[in-house]
């Protein structure tokens, strides 16, 4: 693939101050600027991230009216019920709610709606079912509900009130619930969290409450650190910015998940085989998709039962049915995006699609997302995939940065049946004799407003490197930007003008890897090239692009460099 080399502008005077301010070496300090990470506050609070640092939870936009009617129904003896999502973020979320309000004396129940029969959030066929079948007298929404006008007021009508915990986009006009606790009301850093953040800032605030009451008593030894475990899993999981509040809770909940003593965590680090140290890799790779697995295919109530388990027999089990839950979803998944890629590739014109739309009867619409990804990174093109049956046909979109996937939906919105999300991905539904005239709608609009540079995919690059910077004891120093993820991309650099000091060797089943080792002159490294197919490989000169990482390997450890792209010298 052909990529664009982007590398941060060099910033001198600003890294020489950070250097000498905070005794940085100069690398450290340009990375820090290339996040935006430019005054002393903002950069000793990222550099050294602490939970005193928190902000009171009461600054959340009606978070004091949720806890005043949380503290009246534990009063009164009603039953709340949390009605979460079917993905990490929501399963985390309902789990931390109803770990803290059960153990606060709360009579507290849980929903969580079917993706295949019941769609996302507080549908109305979600909402019914959950009145017949746990009969709440309360209903808590976390993770949704910020959008649903007319499920909120059909349950207002009926007398239930509603409290929306959530992140999400709200609409104009609002949801009349009883509280929508939503920093996107007030704007600001806190509209960064996702919902098992606002979790924890609930938790705390109805802790807090609780302590002037005195009620419970034992509210005052209540140690909220054990819930940051649920805190990074769902935080990590749902891609919001490291950074922050964000930064902070991950971080430190981090270091509890690598200690956890909760039973549904433990297994399913089992049952994925997670070996080494748990981080953001970990997390997005091996126990994310085990969890999300059981509410793509079926329902995450087993997910959810996981989080909450005390019985490491019981949680062992669990664990298993969501490994084979992953199992069949990849099994799934593969057979899907193999066709759709298959497809697409035998009519792909690059002239004609600018945005790529592909759609089958009966394709699973739990991993059309995931499908929607795998195309993207194979043509670069915004890419919708959708399957279902009937007349109606569901679909998930993603896009290349530059182009807004959902301000394209909206000028189709005749053709749709519903549509929503932002700018990089996007939900819709249709009905499949609209799917042709859609197809050329969305593209007569992006062949107007994508650029061809738009087109090419682009390597974000910190920095140009000599080798030889990039010791041991340099890249012990730049993990202090770690945990890397969304808003804190990972460190990549650019080498010139390197040469091989090995033959190229193939790895893996299918001979689909390669590693070699590269110099400069004075430095070498073991490069690994992941994926790279029948990629064309290096010779000569070549500058290289990469990304940098320490291999622990029998105790000893070294600088390896993970390839992204390479060309000749310029």
């Amino acid at each position: 693939m052909n990529y664009r080399w982007s590398i941060a502008p060099i910033q001198d005077l600003q890294v020489k101050r950070l250097s000498e301010e905070f005794d940085l070496s100069p690398l450290l300090a340009q990375c820090l600027l290339n996040r935006g990470h430019d005054d002393f506050e903002n950069v000793d609070q990222f550099l050294r991230p602490k939970l005193k640092n928190l902000s009171d939870p009461f600054t959340l936009p009606n978070i004091e009216r949720a806890v005043e009617r949380l503290l009246a129904a534990r009063e009164s003896g009603e039953k709340v019920v949390v009605f979460g999502d079917y993905d990490v973020d929501g399963v985390t979320s309902t789990a931390l709610i109803i770990e803290v309000l059960r153990e606060l004396g709360w009579k507290i129940d849980y929903y969580l709606p079917h993706r295949l029969e019941e769609g996302y959030g507080l549908s109305q066929d979600g909402v019914e079912n959950c009145l017949k079948k746990v009969k709440p007298d309360l209903i808590l929404a976390v993770d949704c509900g910020s959008t649903a006008v007319d499920t909120i007021r059909w349950l207002k009508d009926r007398g239930m009130d509603v409290i929306v915990l959530d992140h999400h986009q709200v609409t104009d006009p609002e949801p009349e619930a009883y509280a929508l606790v939503n920093p996107q009301l007030k704007g600001g850093p806190l509209c960064e969290l996702c919902s098992v953040g606002l979790a924890f800032k609930l938790a705390h605030a109805v802790i807090k409450a609780c302590r002037e009451l005195n009620q419970p008593p034992s509210v005052h030894d209540y140690d909220m650190r054990p819930l940051l475990d649920l805190v990074a899993l769902g935080t990590v999981a749902d891609l919001v910015p490291l950074k922050g509040e964000n930064r902070v809770m991950v971080t430190a909940g981090l270091k509890r998940l690598n200690q956890t003593r909760r039973a549904g965590l433990l297994a399913l680090m089992e049952i994925a085989q997670v070996r080494d140290e748990v981080g953001v890799f970990e997390i997005s790779f091996q126990l994310s998709p085990r969890i999300n697995a059981a509410g793509r295919l079926v329902n995450a109530d087993t997910a959810l039962r996981l989080m909450l388990s005390d019985n490491l027999e019981e949680a062992r089990q669990l664990a298993q049915e969501l490994d084979t839950y992953n199992k069949e979803r990849q099994m799934i998944e593969k057979g899907i995006a193999d066709q759709a890629i298959g497809a697409i590739r035998s009519q792909f014109d690059p002239e004609r699609d600018y945005v790529i739309v592909q759609g089958e009867m009966y394709w699973h619409i739990g991993v059309v997302g995931i499908v929607a990804s795998r195309v993207l990174r194979e043509f670069y093109r915004p890419t919708i995939i959708l399957g279902g049956e009937g007349t109606e046909w569901r679909g998930s979109g993603r896009s290349v940065s530059g182009f807004d996937l959902a301000e394209a939906l909206r000028t189709c919105d005749d053709l749709l049946v519903r549509h929503g999300g932002h700018a990089m991905a996007a939900g819709m539904s249709i009905d499949p004799k609209n799917l042709e005239e859609f197809r050329k709608r969305i593209n007569a609009y992006a062949e107007k407003q994508i650029s061809k540079e738009c087109l090419k995919p682009i390597i974000h690059l910190d920095a140009d490197v000599p080798l030889a910077e990039l010791t041991l004891e340099r890249m012990e120093e730049l993990a202090r930007l770690n945990p890397f993820g969304a808003g804190n991309s990972a460190l990549q650099f650019a080498s010139r003008r390197v040469s091989l000091q090995s033959q190229p060797h193939r790895m893996g089943r299918d001979q689909q890897h390669v590693k070699f080792w590269v110099s400069d002159g004075r430095s070498s490294y073991e490069v690994l090239w992941w994926n790279c197919g029948k990629s064309k490989l290096p010779s000569g000169s070549f500058d290289i692009a990469y990304a940098p990482q320490i291999n622990d390997y029998n105790g000893r450890r070294s600088v390896q460099l993970k390839l992204l792209d390479w060309r000749p010298a310029t």
